[in-house]
């Protein structure tokens, strides 16, 4: 079987999730680890059996000629990485957040097309394992043929300390946009999967602990094309009463003309028809990796569009979509209203002839 070959760019705190997960794609060979710390990447590339590793990706390149890149590496070294990789004409998977600004995320979105290579972004929250079987729920008409609302709460529990963020990613302290941008940015991209387009947003946000600079608290409210309402009320500051808050992030309560789904800290799921008892709904996942191993699943429906030349579920041009609710998010917030007429603006952006207008 010819395997499709890949290099992993960025050696850091998440990589790992992406290294053990790509070790088990039969489809796909990693033939590089390229980070700018070469010590990183050698100990990357020791410990899952990749042959090359180095800090040079422009030498890498050259030697191996990779059928894509997975870009696993803070955000603003995106633009210049997808630049230089659409040149080459190779195929991209890049992690999130996707760019600093708006104006650059559409920057990479441009490259992309102009070096005719295929651009997915890693969002790979609407991979767990729940949201997928969700998804498999409202489609099949178990809680009714309209959804009514869509309520996600979140409380992570990993902000209050003094040194909150230190041990992990200690560059969440510093950044202007945290909460939002690092963590609901999944949830909007998982709400647009589960409930369809968004076009208008209502948010307050606030900063719980005093020692960081940006939001580690909010309230959005989304407004669904479809007529439904979506919720998320998330913090990082208090606690959840599950001891692994990072397995499904928070408890979603998903309501209907015909009833209602529910997922626990623990994965469970269960169903509730309207003037029936609630009723647990079984379905498998793992405790694996990250978060029902969504890494994997995620980089398994990268490999399967690459053979079949699907589109990615998380395409770059639709993935701005996403983008747009985030930016509307802080406007909201600073403006203290509603804004809306988010999708006349994602046309703008996505409409070829309006484009070259």
């Amino acid at each position: 079987m010819t395997k499709i070959r890949g290099m992993c760019v960025g050696a850091g705190y998440f990589s790992p999730f992406h290294f053990d997960a790509w070790q088990r794609i039969d489809d796909v060979e990693i033939v590089a680890i390229c980070d700018l710390d070469r010590e990183k990447a050698a100990r990357a590339a020791n410990e899952f059996g990749v042959n090359r590793h180095g800090e040079n990706i422009g030498d890498l390149l050259d030697d191996l000629s990779p059928d894509f890149v997975d870009v696993i590496t803070p955000p603003h070294t995106h633009v210049p990485l997808v630049e230089a990789l659409s040149q080459r004409g190779v195929h991209i998977l890049c992690q999130k957040p996707l760019a600093p600004t708006m104006d650059d995320a559409i920057r990479i979105v441009r490259a992309a097309e102009a070096g005719r290579v295929r651009l997915m972004i890693h969002e790979n929250f609407r991979f767990q394992p729940w949201h997928r079987e969700i998804k498999r729920l409202i489609a099949s008409g178990t809680i009714g043929h309209r959804l009514h609302s869509l309520l996600f709460r979140c409380r992570t529990g990993d902000g209050w300390q003094d040194d909150a963020y230190l041990d992990r990613q200690p560059y969440f302290r510093d950044m202007e946009r945290l909460l939002v941008y690092e963590t609901g940015v999944h949830f909007i991209d998982t709400f647009r999967y589960l409930g369809g387009d968004i076009d208008g947003v209502y948010a307050v946000l606030k900063r719980f602990n005093p020692g960081i600079r940006g939001e580690d608290a909010a309230l959005l409210i989304f407004e669904f094309t479809s007529g439904a309402t979506g919720i998320w009320d998330a913090n990082r500051f208090n606690e959840c009463n599950y001891e692994d808050p990072r397995l499904t992030f928070g408890e979603f309560l998903v309501e209907g003309c015909g009833g209602s789904i529910r997922l626990y800290l623990d994965g469970r799921l269960t169903v509730q028809p309207l003037g029936r008892p609630e009723r647990d709904h079984d379905y498998f996942f793992e405790p694996r990796n990250f978060s029902g191993d969504c890494v994997f699943f995620t980089l398994r429906h990268f490999v399967d569009c690459m053979l079949s030349n699907k589109p990615f579920e998380t395409e770059g041009a639709d993935y701005l979509k996403t983008l747009i609710v985030q930016e509307a998010t802080y406007r909201s917030a600073k403006e203290r209203q509603p804004v809306r007429g988010l999708l006349a603006k994602a046309a703008d952006l996505l409409v070829p002839e309006k484009r070259e207008g």
